[in-house]
């Protein structure tokens, strides 16, 4: 829970016969300033992060019990904008008020209501990874990505249309196979104002998980982000189509400089999606993460990849299959879209 005057972060977790020691000085000249530990309720211990500047939570976890350590909750904060701190104030107290029977102020979370209709509705693409003879990614419980990424896609689908702000089109509604570029051609094509494909992946490391949002940098060096890209990159000659090759071409500057600007915005949109997700679910250390996905490659189209999570991580399998959770991710996604939308038609409208 984010708190002002001063900046505070509240972190709440159960227990019971808990003893409160007098916490030691913090030390270096980090993010936290200083902390303590209190009693909020019977059961309910409270640790509060006194904060030397704005920070969000970027992802909290629990490392089990190993030797002489013990099991140890572990809570990665990142610096953030005051003005996103101060919207995090107001929706943390105002969540904090409605489960105690008050009446919040009004807070929209629909993804129609963040702006009005415009004349002419952006076109949203959503691509759900894989399908057809490509299963994408699979769980140690046989459930497939390309199942995981469709049922997303629909919900998502579904939300945005009900907002009236959009029209929106799938490169696939049901099982079948496209390959990447008939993905990415779709989009083009159809002149999409925003392009989002939909993942969930896996990963040798079963501790890996939480969820991402991609663009397009072929020059990326993290090791897990180049192997989640060569793997979704190899899916067209696992299905047995090989992407036909070219002669090298000197690139046309116009091209090169529509493809930068392109990149800038499907920056804006991965960055508008992340701070939806961020307070929904669990998310990968630094979430907005950049990679070679063949399927970003539209010169024209804002593009982004959500990974959604791992199919190799326990809590993650659980969590991709309840639909309640789905519910979540698909709202923040829907406000995430209405966010980077509204914050173009203002950038145009300067």
């Amino acid at each position: 829970m984010s708190l002002s005057g001063p900046d505070r972060i509240a972190v709440d977790v159960k227990s019971t016969g808990t003893k409160i020691a007098v916490p030691p000085d913090v030390a270096g000249g980090g993010i936290v300033a200083r902390y303590m530990v209190e009693l909020a309720e019977p059961g309910r211990v409270r640790t509060i992060l006194e904060l030397t500047a704005p920070a969000q939570v970027q992802q909290a976890y629990i490392l089990d019990a190993v030797g002489d350590q013990p099991a140890r909750l572990v809570v990665d904060m990142i610096s953030d904008t005051p003005e996103h701190f101060a919207e995090k104030v107001a929706a943390d107290l105002a969540a904090s008020a409605a489960n105690q029977g008050v009446p919040p102020a009004a807070l929209s979370t629909d993804p129609g209501t963040h702006g009005s209709v415009p004349a002419v509705r952006p076109l949203v693409v959503i691509d759900p990874g894989h399908g057809g003879i490509d299963n994408g990614a699979s769980a140690p419980n046989g459930i497939q990505e390309k199942a995981i990424t469709l049922a997303f896609a629909l919900d998502l689908q579904k939300l945005l249309v009900d907002s009236g702000r959009y029209d929106v089109a799938l490169t696939r509604e049901d099982d079948t196979y496209l390959t990447l570029n008939e993905r990415v051609a779709l989009a083009r094509a159809n002149k999409a104002d925003l392009f989002i494909s939909l993942h969930a992946d896996s990963f040798q490391q079963s501790e890996i998980r939480g969820a991402s949002v991609y663009t397009r940098d072929e020059k990326a060096t993290d090791v897990l982000d180049k192997v989640l890209a060569e793997n979704e990159n190899k899916s067209d000659i696992v299905a047995g189509f090989t992407m036909p090759t070219t002669e090298p071409a000197v690139v046309d500057i116009l091209v090169d400089l529509m493809r930068r600007e392109m990149r800038k915005s499907s920056y804006i949109a991965a960055q508008a999606l992340v701070h939806q997700l961020e307070p929904s679910v669990a998310m990968r250390r630094f979430p907005v993460r950049q990679a070679d996905f063949f399927v970003l490659q539209a010169p024209d189209v804002p593009s982004v990849l959500v990974e959604l999570g791992f199919l190799s991580n326990a809590s993650d399998i659980a969590n991709l299959q309840k639909s309640e959770w789905r519910e979540r991710v698909v709202g923040a996604l829907a406000r995430g879209v209405a966010d980077y939308f509204d914050g173009m038609q203002k950038q145009a409208s300067e």
